[in-house]
């Protein structure tokens, strides 16, 4: 059975949906603060987790370590407003690439869960 990654087109797929995902996080005002102005490093770090989150090869943990996305995250504050920006951001860059609807709703599940894993703070009016 072929991974997530393999059946969007791998590499080239993920780095299209990094390339159009961070310019919507620019953009954003729940997010754009939380990111630096240069974003070609976080860029590569997305495209390496992302990579590895939908099956292909393990280029994060070989390049950075273990993942450990809470403990990264926790100097910043995300809320729920902002697990659902980056979702809505997501959600947009996926579209546009083309990621087809049954494979979009699998990669889906996986992107909520760890969005809202990465809450930190309990404040809602935020």
């Amino acid at each position: 059975m072929q991974t997530i990654y393999e059946r969007i087109g791998g590499e080239s797929t993920i780095r299209k949906i990094v390339e159009a995902f961070y310019p919507r996080v620019q953009a954003h005002p729940e997010l754009r603060h939380l990111f630096p102005e240069d974003l070609s490093d976080t860029m590569e770090k997305q495209f390496l987790f992302l990579s590895q989150f939908f099956g292909g090869p393990p280029l994060y943990t070989e390049k950075r370590g273990h993942p450990r996305l809470r403990a990264r995250h926790l100097p910043f504050p995300i809320y729920p407003k902002t697990a659902e920006a980056w979702l809505a951001c997501m959600a947009s860059a996926l579209q546009e690439v083309g990621i087809d609807d049954q494979i979009r709703d699998e990669m889906w599940s996986r992107l909520v869960m760890t969005a809202y894993h990465m809450i930190n703070q309990e404040i809602t009016d935020k």
